[in-house]
């Protein structure tokens, strides 16, 4: 009887040291930020843009009810980023939380200028989660960006990131990056950032309104543009098609893309479809100075052809695999030497370098970008299999008269 009086004393005790919700905050106080955007004002001042989700009218749509837009748009200017984000609450009538955002759009000219700053604000907020995708806005604002309506994807943030992440593994040309991702490439020594781009296209105006999703062909669009390739911190050049491919795949970044290839005289009858890949640049060092190997593994399916060809015949597809290897290494070296050209580390080939002999790095860190990565030596080994023919070995059309 004495024990049980003495824990219930306990317990009842206990009870006085416990704290509750401190910052507990309601539903209906949150203004929940899904994507922001930044730019640069014409008085050097930060833009920064809130995309909010209405979570009435989102939840109508999700039932299949009518209802109205399914975000709203705000936009402050500040000194800094805080600045901006605190003058907002002049207009918002809520709590920012920014807990589920999961994009950043930055301003073309904004990452023209810099871009190294704009991080700091993210990583010391407690909600924002660096996890969330950045992209640029190609030869646009983020502002306007953040303002188109989509169909299909009701929240226009979703259709960026669901489009990125789709094209990056169907595709190959473009990126999925994390605003983590761009701050390690910001502080790793020999790593420039890079990252994927998108673009409106259409009627800006009209694409701001609700009959853009309202119609079988929407008046503006938003889709993914090329890479983004960064010099100390500001945008140096946008990549486009077969070399931003290999750009991402040199970075062992690529999922699946397809290959046209040449073949009895005429142009890409031929279309290989790499769904297994392997890239690794690996780095020896001779009389101090570095030269560089991109291996590359590739396995796939032939997945069309347009010329008659014998897809059973062993030597056949030898030679397909050399000619694929041989497409793929000259667009490799393509790349290699644009971005050699552009005078930016984007491959990471100094931080290989700094982690292989860093006394070494010590004496060319300097003179990385400008003298000493343009002139590397850089070398491409490309291995190719073909896994499969298709249902069909030889085209249907082989045996028509």
């Amino acid at each position: 009887m004495k024990r049980n009086c003495l824990l219930l004393t306990i317990l009842i005790t206990s009870i006085t040291f416990l704290t509750g919700c401190w910052d507990k905050s309601e539903l209906t106080d949150l203004a929940i930020v899904h994507a922001v955007g930044v730019d640069k004002t014409d008085n050097g001042e930060y833009l920064l843009t809130f995309q909010i989700i209405n979570p009435g009218n989102f939840a109508s749509e999700q039932e299949g009810g009518s209802s109205g837009i399914p975000v709203t748009v705000y936009s402050t200017t500040g000194n800094n980023l805080e600045e901006a984000a605190r003058i907002a609450s002049k207009e918002i009538s809520r709590k920012v939380y920014y807990a589920h955002a999961n994009l950043v759009i930055i301003g073309e000219e904004l990452a023209r200028g810099d871009i190294t700053k704009i991080f700091d604000i993210v990583e010391r907020n407690p909600q924002f989660r660096t996890t969330a995708s950045i992209v640029v806005a190609e030869n646009s604002r983020a502002i306007d960006m953040l303002k188109i309506l989509t169909p299909i994807d009701k929240l226009p943030a979703n259709k960026i990131t669901k489009a990125l992440k789709f094209t990056e593994k169907a595709l190959g040309e473009n990126i999925d990056v994390s605003v983590d991702d761009v701050i390690k490439r910001l502080t790793n020594p020999g790593k420039e950032p890079i990252m994927s781009t998108f673009i409106i296209k259409g009627d800006l105006e009209q694409g701001q309104g609700q009959s853009n999703t309202e119609t079988t062909e929407a008046a503006a669009r938003l889709s993914a543009g090329g890479l983004a390739i960064f010099k100390e911190g500001k945008l140096e050049k946008v990549i486009y098609g077969q070399t931003a491919r290999s750009i991402v795949w040199i970075l062992n970044k690529l999922d699946q893309t397809v290959i046209g290839i040449n073949w009895d005289e005429q142009k890409l009858p031929i279309s290989f479809a790499v769904n297994s890949r392997k890239s690794e640049i690996h780095l020896k060092i001779k009389n101090n100075k570095p030269i560089y190997t991109i291996h590359i593994k590739a396995e796939g399916d032939i997945r069309e052809a347009t010329v008659p060809i014998d897809l059973t015949d062993p030597k056949i597809l030898q030679q397909l695999e050399k000619n694929i290897a041989k497409k793929i290494k000259k667009e490799m070296l393509h790349a290699v030497k644009i971005i050699q050209k552009e005078k930016t580390d984007i491959f990471g080939f100094g931080e290989i370098f700094y982690r292989k002999s860093p006394d070494l790095w010590k004496k060319v860190d300097q003179d990385w970008n400008e003298i000493v990565f343009p002139e590397l030596t850089v070398n491409v080994k490309v291995d190719v299999f073909i896994r499969r023919t298709g249902l069909r070995n030889n085209p249907y059309f082989s045996d028509l008269k």
